[in-house]
């Protein structure tokens, strides 16, 4: 049985409010701000043991655990230069936004400024997993911090993985996006070839399935892009700011490039908001059998 807590999630995107909806449902005390107070009211309207919190300090005031999950890494250092005074001693800054490795590097930092307890805690997972309890958490930092936080993280995901000590998470995070999104380009880029050859795409993600080469997201992606469905999970833009976020690390590897190079052309054509399958936008549909 998981030990509760009260959790404050700040930021109510899609990825902060499955979040805040799930530790609601696992009898967490969840309080959830957004700069847009709208958005965390509709969230709260619709979950369990959710409150839409107005003032930032408000929400992390007596909150044993503090959830920043914002678009970028200014946003969160913006948020927390407001709130960071009113988290209370014992309190753990869990920071689970996607920021990249310098960004989390000036936040830790932020942390230590202030004597507050610190993880760099990117996920790898979107909203389903998220309302499922099925991320997996790449956790950077101290031990002890980690095991504070563990029972929240915990209710959110099916692995907690301790990675390093400082922000490896924020790297690791990089790189499994940048792999997500390139098997994408390359499920696209295999269908359309399976529609040229006349390989019925079910046919294809069987073969798959019988081996070693299934890969269950892609496989997902196959009716997503079949059937142009792209509601977002993880957001287009998303994808290229990450791939952008990379490239400050390392300069992008000709096949990074060509996927940079796609979804910045699939943002173009208006998906930017939709889902990573989206890529797909330019295939011919396959012919009706």
């Amino acid at each position: 049985m998981s030990h509760t807590s009260t959790v404050a999630v700040l930021g109510a995107g899609a990825l902060g409010a499955a979040m805040a909806t799930r530790l609601g449902e696992t009898g967490h005390e969840v309080r959830l701000w957004n700069r847009t107070r709208s958005r965390a009211r509709a969230v709260a309207e619709q979950a369990t043991g959710v409150t839409a919190v107005d003032a930032v300090g408000d929400a992390v005031s007596g909150a044993s655990v503090v959830l920043t999950v914002l678009r970028d890494g200014a946003a969160v250092a913006d948020v927390m230069a407001d709130a960071i005074g009113r988290l209370d001693d014992d309190a753990v800054w869990v920071q689970a936004s996607t920021v990249g490795p310098q960004s989390a590097i000036g936040l830790a930092g932020q942390a230590r400024e202030h004597g507050v307890a610190f993880l760099d805690a990117p996920v790898s997972g979107s909203t389903a997993p998220a309302l499922q309890g099925k991320l997996v958490w790449l956790v950077a930092g101290p031990e002890d911090i980690l095991e504070r936080a563990r029972p929240a993280l915990n209710d959110l995901g099916s692995s907690v993985l301790h990675v390093g000590a400082g922000v490896e998470g924020s790297a690791l995070k990089l790189a499994v996006n940048a792999w997500m999104a390139a098997s994408t380009v390359a499920m696209s880029d295999v269908l359309a070839l399976c529609d040229e050859l006349g390989v019925e795409h079910a046919t294809f993600t069987r073969v798959l399935k019988a081996g070693p080469l299934a890969m269950p997201y892609e496989l997902q992606k196959v009716d997503a892009m079949d059937t142009a469905s792209y509601a977002p999970g993880f957001a287009v833009q998303l994808a290229l700011k990450d791939i952008d976020l990379a490239a400050v690390a390392a300069a992008p590897s000709p096949l990074l490039q060509v996927v940079r190079d796609r979804l910045k052309a699939t943002a173009a054509a208006g998906h930017e908001d939709d889902d990573l399958a989206a890529v797909d936008y330019l295939r011919k549909a396959p012919s009706a059998p």
